[in-house]
């Protein structure tokens, strides 16, 4: 047995099944991936890991168990899923896995292969435990599956609290011991009581997740430093100098070697280092850019970059054009039960409304491109996607936006 003093839960106990799954190589490589990515780069603190994530993921999974009384069986395949969903992250976690994404089809919850062919799988047979039903519940299928992956799950209870402590951005704390308290199960699906003020207490992690999207998640600067890092990888994938496979299991040490050892990548990789970073030539509201661009797949944003760069007669990487997906549906899987009366919380709950719209109003078209480069690129770029801004696009170069976004650069 041993106890871990965690920077959020206070001291965890970790022994048989989840001791073992932390000593394992899949689990300890987490320790050099950061959660937060490029995010440090505006919070000099966010370099909190997958790995102190997934102990508190595993912390929080075992009082769902013990407060829903799920048996030994069930509550060890749900703990386990608990402790392991993050193994499949590649380098920087999110920041790279949309390149995965589009090359082999990869999503970082996509584990089953890790836990079949690794040494993963020797442990889980030694507990008597499924690889198939982990990966299941990892996903969000199965029975109990909504305790890992939903709108109202331990992963989301663990990194909203986690990334604002280590930020210091005050918008993620939530109350999830209240949570977990008020979940239970009705009809095998996963509910919380609305009793004394419970919708608040859901509504609050919404909320949460909504507010630390701009402050955090999507930080400009943030943004900006990942498109870079995704176009260096792309290079080396491109190269066959790395291969997708091998990318997967790299750590974010493993990445910027990579990068540095190549004189195309370097460059980039410097930036990155540096903080020398590209700067916005466009920072577009979703009104004002067309469908056909919001829609934009994988290659067709390569194309508009390699269009605007041959029509200014620069190399295709100083033009980066990030288009974010649309805001899915908030809280939509979230229900809710009054004495005997199960509903959704969106059909109870005004505010859900309000932080759909809200979202809406934060999402941000970027092109991005060196500092003596912006105001051509920005104007090329304006040009070829057809922003419909009426001259009010926003350029960093040359108007003042005296924002909190614009002081923290």
């Amino acid at each position: 047995m041993k106890t871990i003093k965690d920077s959020v839960h206070d001291h965890i106990t970790i022994d048989g099944l989840a001791l073992d799954l932390l000593d394992s190589p899949a689990v300890q490589r987490l320790r050099h991936i950061k959660q937060l990515g490029t995010v440090s780069l505006v919070y000099p603190s966010a370099n909190h890991t997958r790995f102190e994530h997934s102990i508190g993921v595993y912390h929080l999974a075992c009082k769902v168990t013990n407060h829903l009384s799920i048996p030994t069986e069930e509550s060890n395949h749900i703990r386990a899923a608990a402790m392991l969903h993050d193994i499949g992250h590649s380098p920087y976690s999110h920041n790279i896995e949309p390149l995965l994404n589009h090359r082999i089809g990869f999503e970082h919850d996509d584990i089953l292969e890790l836990l079949t062919s690794t040494p993963l799988s020797v442990l889980l047979e030694k507990h008597n435990l499924d690889a198939n039903l982990i990966a299941d519940l990892i996903i969000g299928k199965g029975k109990h599956g909504q305790i890992i992956s939903s709108s109202i799950d331990v992963d989301r209870m663990d990194y909203l609290v986690r990334d604002a402590h280590h930020t210091g951005v005050p918008y993620g704390s939530i109350d999830h011991g209240r949570l977990v308290r008020e979940l239970s199960l009705s009809n095998g699906e996963l509910v919380l009581s609305v009793s004394n003020g419970n919708v608040q207490a859901a509504e609050s992690l919404l909320l949460a997740r909504t507010l630390m999207g701009p402050t955090v998640y999507n930080h400009h600067v943030a943004r900006i430093s990942k498109s870079l890092l995704r176009r260096a990888t792309e290079f080396l994938l491109d190269s066959k100098i790395i291969k997708e496979h091998d990318l997967r299991s790299m750590d974010d040490h493993d990445l910027h070697a990579a990068l540095r050892s190549h004189p195309k990548t370097s460059p980039l990789e410097t930036r990155i280092s540096n903080r020398n970073l590209y700067k916005r030539a466009i920072w577009a509201e979703l009104k004002d850019v067309p469908d056909d661009v919001i829609n934009a797949n994988y290659d067709s944003i390569h194309s508009f970059e390699e269009t605007i760069a041959s029509k200014l007669n620069i190399d295709v990487q100083s033009v980066i054009i990030d288009i974010p997906k649309l805001p899915l549906p908030i809280g939509q899987d979230i229900k809710i039960k009054a004495g005997d009366t199960t509903r959704m919380l969106h059909e109870h709950s005004s505010l859900i409304d309000a932080l759909q719209a809200a979202q809406k109003e934060q999402w941000r078209l970027g092109v991005y491109a060196p500092e003596n480069l912006v105001e051509r690129v920005g104007s090329a770029a304006e040009r070829e996607l057809n922003l419909q801004t009426n001259g009010h696009l926003i350029s960093m170069r040359s108007k003042k936006n005296f924002s909190l976004d614009t002081f923290m650069t």
